[in-house]
């Protein structure tokens, strides 16, 4: 799976990891972010992939997010399709079925933040520095950075780092939620494999279900959700996972899980 523009990918088991390949500073272009979406929807075809990790080549950058010389000229249509593919992207990955795990190895700057913003986990190594500094130039963060940034550490946080472009550093970023983990530098692939594993052991109809749960909590009232939590967990008794997933704690085994 090679044939991705801007990106390097390996398939591993059940995992997928992807690195952004744009040196020097692994920014993002119109193809590769149609590939980035491209190889989403690719891998969410292959139930047998539950998790894909993202990392940046190597060993300064995550990503820089856009080449700011591609809005040097001014050009309002050219802005527009970015912006639009920037959310398919990202709206994409966020939308990926499995779990995805951003393994943050240096500087994640704007688009390259949004990028690992729009992932379920973030690692990141001690070098790391991230920021959202799209004001500083007259712009903003167009890719969901808003949005999910305020999920993740709240309103007043998001302001500080949109608000004022300020840059932190991995300490930082695990003190405020930003991220979940941070890890000595060159570690931070290998800790999300770790992770990658102990998602590959849960039953993948029950994964994608609990994600689809707990994304829905963002936008539709409680009340619904409780609902729909209820639902789905008498449709899961439908699927062969269920007794797989019984039959293996008893007999204590690692359960075997279809993947379809």
């Amino acid at each position: 799976m090679n044939h991705y523009h801007n990106l390097q990918v390996q398939l591993e088991q059940h995992t997928a990891l992807i690195s952004l390949h744009n040196p020097p500073a692994n920014t993002f272009t119109r193809e590769g972010l149609m590939a980035l979406t491209q190889l989403v929807h690719d891998l969410n075809a292959r139930p047998e992939i539950t998790s894909l990790i993202l990392t940046g080549s190597g060993q300064k950058f995550f990503s820089a997010g856009a080449d700011l010389q591609a809005f040097a000229s001014g050009d309002k249509a050219l802005a527009r399709e970015m912006a639009r593919r920037f959310g398919e992207a990202f709206e994409a990955l966020a939308a990926f079925r499995g779990v995805s795990i951003a393994a943050i190895n240096g500087y994640a700057m704007g688009g390259g933040l949004e990028c690992a913003l729009a992932c379920d986990i973030r690692i990141a190594e001690t070098q790391s520095v991230l920021a959202l500094p799209e004001a500083t130039v007259g712009l903003l963060p167009c890719a969901g950075g808003t949005q999910h940034l305020s999920w993740l550490v709240g309103e007043a946080w998001a302001k500080r780092l949109i608000l004022l472009g300020e840059r932190i550093d991995a300490a930082t970023a695990l003190r405020i939620g930003l991220v979940q983990e941070v890890v000595d530098s060159g570690m931070a692939v290998e800790r999300a494999q770790q992770l990658a594993a102990l998602a590959a052991k849960q039953s993948p109809r029950s994964l994608r279900t609990c994600k689809q749960l707990i994304q829905g909590a963002r936008s539709q009232p409680v009340q619904h959700m409780l609902v729909q939590e209820r639902e789905a967990f008498v449709d899961l008794f439908d699927g062969p996972d269920q007794a797989e997933g019984v039959q293996a704690f008893l007999e204590k085994r690692r359960a075997n899980w279809s993947y379809q």
